[in-house]
C-alpha cells in the first residue's frame, strides 16, 4: 500500500469588514432582489395616501419598498377629484392619463389632457411650477407618473410645494 500523505487545510479567517466587503454584500443583495422580487404589484397591495399634493397611491420608491427589483423609479397614481396641489420641480416626468379628462397649469400655461394620453413635465433649471384639474366633477381623473431617479440626480431634484390640494386641508 502506498503511503498517502493527509493535508489538513485550515479554515479561512473571517474577512474583516470594510467598505469593500459592504459593497460586495450589497450588489449580491440587488442581484438576488433582481432574481426574486415581485413580477406584479397589485394594485389592492398599496394603500392611497392623502398628501398635500392629493390622492397618491405609490408602486415602486426605493425609500418606501426595498424587496423591489427597479430600486431606480419612483412610479404612483394621482386621483385628482378636482384640483391637486401645486409645487416646482425641475421635470423630466412623464404622465400616463389612466382615466378620465382634464388639465395641468404648467409655468401659467393650460395643457389639455385625457384618457390615454402622456404628459412630458418639461425640465428647467430652477424647476417647473405645476398644478393639475380635472374637469368632471362627477369622476375623478387618474394618471400615472414615472420618475427616473439617476435623471433627477442628474439634474440636482428638489421639490417645493407652493400650494397644498384643497381636500388634504380639509382633512387636516
Amino acid at each position: 500500500m502506498a503511503d498517502r500523505e493527509r493535508v489538513r487545510e485550515r479554515e479561512r479567517e473571517p474577512i474583516p469588514e470594510s467598505a469593500y466587503e459592504r459593497t460586495l454584500r450589497h450588489y449580491e443583495a440587488t442581484k438576488r432582489r433582481m432574481e426574486v422580487g415581485p413580477v406584479v404589484i397589485r394594485s389592492e397591495d398599496r394603500e392611497v395616501e392623502l398628501t398635500r399634493q392629493g390622492r397618491i397611491k405609490t408602486y415602486l420608491d426605493p425609500l418606501m419598498f426595498k424587496d423591489v427589483p427597479l430600486q431606480h423609479w419612483h412610479i404612483f397614481t394621482h386621483e385628482v377629484r378636482t384640483v391637486s396641489g401645486k409645487h416646482r420641480h425641475q421635470g423630466g416626468i412623464i404622465i400616463y392619463v389612466i382615466d378620465g379628462r382634464g388639465y395641468s397649469v404648467v409655468e401659467d400655461d393650460r395643457v389639455d389632457w385625457e384618457k390615454g394620453d402622456l404628459l412630458l413635465l418639461p425640465m428647467r433649471p430652477g424647476g417647473t411650477d405645476h398644478q393639475h384639474f380635472n374637469l368632471d366633477p362627477e369622476k375623478p381623473a387618474v394618471w400615472m407618473a414615472f420618475i427616473y431617479f439617476p435623471i433627477m440626480e442628474y439634474v440636482a431634484h428638489e421639490i417645493t410645494q407652493t400650494q397644498v390640494a384643497p381636500e388634504f386641508k380639509a382633512s387636516s
